[in-house]
């Protein structure tokens, strides 16, 4: 799998800024569009189901069990997390904390979560099934699909937005955007003109020549989805994913409900208790680059097909494992590494393909070998990255590697 280096732009995250009011949901809000800087027809059997089809085994490593236990625990911690192993053969389940705080209800793989820029693993399923069916071709530029985008985009190219190449800028990173979402997180916004907060501004560099995660990228990509088929790409999801693998709880809401029973997720800001925001944000206003709401079980489901390339061909499959240097938001485990909507961690145990993400209340992995018959899923019902709490996200990164570890059956865990 040819990998090339690239120049790194910067890419961080927005900065935090003093609250209006309901503090802990607007600096959330805040924080988080940074941090998320916020398949082609999968045919075949797949199995989703309440646990990805196989059942719940529980606990199998008891020390990773104490591990995650101890993360929740650590000051600062998500209240509740959940982590999925499944071999397609079997499943185990880790948890620890609580779905929702003063309950004492444990997570479970059939809760339903907000699966952040995870998402834009979706929009790369939708795009590169449409190309390996000759509706559109990666080097397809947004001058084709989208001439009323800006003519000093026009060049880029679908690839381009897919491995976050484009140089785009980030909507996210609008002042205009981070002002009008801050003073109403449940605001309706039309997604599909989120791109207008940065149209008056110039690509930040050569497509092509450097990386940058950018939430513009698949906001894009879904717009020349619809432009190719004439079909919404809520519709596209269905036909091209959730269908095809069975994919019954997950959905791209445009308002702040969720379906129950669901995660709840929380805003954590000690000594304060945790704030729950599980429905204090609206989605519109990440759409394809981070809307999606899921479950584990169905997230498992997913991450298999995507990674291990189900129904694509190969000229588009190489395509999609040609990588570049560059993380996704926030980092996952190992050493990272962007293709065309999936990521490489290459770890000390070996690698697994796929997307992190986080939205207030939320981080996630989802993450497969490439065969597509392992895959490994990590939820936490807080977010964290490297501005809400960079300390957390380092022991995160290395927990998530012990987790691939005991997926990959490899050493055994740093702490064991």
């Amino acid at each position: 799998m040819p990998a090339r280096p690239l120049p790194r732009t910067p890419s961080r995250p927005l900065v935090r800024r003093r609250p209006l009011t309901r503090p802990l949901v607007r600096r959330a809000v805040v924080v988080a569009l940074a941090a998320a800087s916020l398949a082609g027809l999968m045919t075949g059997p797949a199995r989703a189901g309440s646990d990805g089809g196989v059942g719940d085994g529980g606990p199998v490593d008891r020390e990773l069990q104490r591990r995650l236990q101890a993360f929740v625990d650590t000051p600062g911690g998500p209240p509740g997390a959940i982590a999925v192993l499944n071999t397609g053969r079997h499943s185990e389940v880790y948890r620890a904390g609580t779905a929702e705080v003063g309950t004492g209800r444990p997570p479970r793989t059939t809760d339903h979560m907000r699966i952040a820029s995870v998402a834009k693993a979706f929009s790369g399923a939708v795009a590169l099934h449409l190309a390996d069916r000759g509706r559109i071709s990666l080097d397809d530029t947004l001058g084709r699909w989208l001439p009323r985008l800006p003519a000093a985009w026009h060049r880029v190219t679908v690839a381009q937005l897919l491995d976050h190449t484009s140089g785009l800028p980030d909507y996210t990173e609008s002042p205009t955007f981070i002002a009008e979402f801050a003073a109403d997180p449940r605001r309706r916004f039309d997604s599909r003109t989120l791109l207008r907060y940065v149209a008056g501004e110039p690509l930040r560099f050569r497509p092509g020549s450097a990386y940058r995660y950018s939430n513009s990228d698949n906001i894009a990509v879904a717009l020349i989805a619809e432009a190719a088929t004439g079909t919404r790409y809520e519709q596209l999801l269905d036909e091209i994913v959730y269908r095809p693998l069975g994919l019954r709880a997950t959905s791209l809401p445009q308002g702040y409900r969720l379906p129950r029973p669901y995660l709840h997720g929380y805003a954590v800001d000690p000594p304060n208790p945790p704030e729950d925001l599980s429905t204090a944000i609206s989605a519109s206003g990440v759409w394809a680059s981070g809307g999606i709401v899921s479950t584990p079980g169905d997230l498992g489901a997913f991450i298999r097909a995507w990674a291990g390339g189900r129904g694509l061909g190969p000229a588009v499959r190489h395509r999609q494992l040609t990588f570049v240097a560059g993380s996704s938001e926030p980092a996952g485990p190992g050493r990272n590494w962007a293709g065309l909507g999936l990521f490489a961690y290459r770890t000390r145990c070996g690698t697994v393909y796929g997307h992190t993400g986080n939205f207030p209340g939320y981080t996630q992995l989802a993450a497969a070998t490439e065969d597509g018959r392992r895959s490994l899923t990590v939820s936490l019902t807080s977010q964290v990255n490297s501005v809400t709490n960079p300390r957390l996200l380092a022991a995160l990164r290395v927990l998530q590697e012990d987790f691939v570890c005991r997926l990959l059956k490899r050493p055994k865990p740093h702490g064991a």
